[in-house]
């Protein structure tokens, strides 16, 4: 497993197994999910994109004028669209609306397993829209990344 953080823009093989870790962060507010899903998979063939960065300046302004900032949407939204697994967690110590836009976006990709345990705000409506396009869908972390493994096998 390789794993790659923004601004890093990695080449790849185009048969190469790519997974990208969408959903909660919220600086401070989530939990580090991202790197249990990466240990699970430190054995696997797989290249990881990971947009928790570890230079997050809170000074960068939400705006597309913002270079820094532009940077990173650019970067989620090129991986997001090229990975062969998107693993979108919320977690219910967050509002995630982010996250909750590109569930929106990527109902349709067919790589995509959904975890949203009890107690986050809207997780009907992320239910309902996992149901509607057939999306796996999971209460915990370990049944999400249990079912990531078996495509990455």
């Amino acid at each position: 497993m390789q794993v790659f953080k923004p601004p890093s823009r990695p080449q790849y093989a185009d048969d190469a197994v790519t997974v990208f870790l969408a959903g909660s962060i919220e600086m401070g507010k989530a939990e580090d999910w991202q790197t249990k899903v990466q240990d699970a998979l430190k054995d696997k063939p797989v290249f990881v994109f990971n947009p928790r960065r570890d230079d997050w300046d809170t000074s960068w302004k939400q705006s597309m004028a913002d270079e820094n900032f532009a940077g990173q949407v650019q970067w989620e939204h090129d991986y997001l669209s090229r990975a062969d697994y998107i693993f979108l967690y919320f977690d219910p110590e967050t509002k995630s609306p982010i996250s909750m836009m590109e569930l929106g976006l990527f109902a349709n990709h067919d790589g995509m397993i959904v975890v949203c345990p009890d107690g986050f705000w809207r997780k009907g409506n992320v239910e309902f829209i996992c149901q509607e396009y057939s999306i796996p869908f999971f209460n915990t972390l370990e049944d999400g990344i249990e079912e990531l493994l078996t495509h990455v096998d």
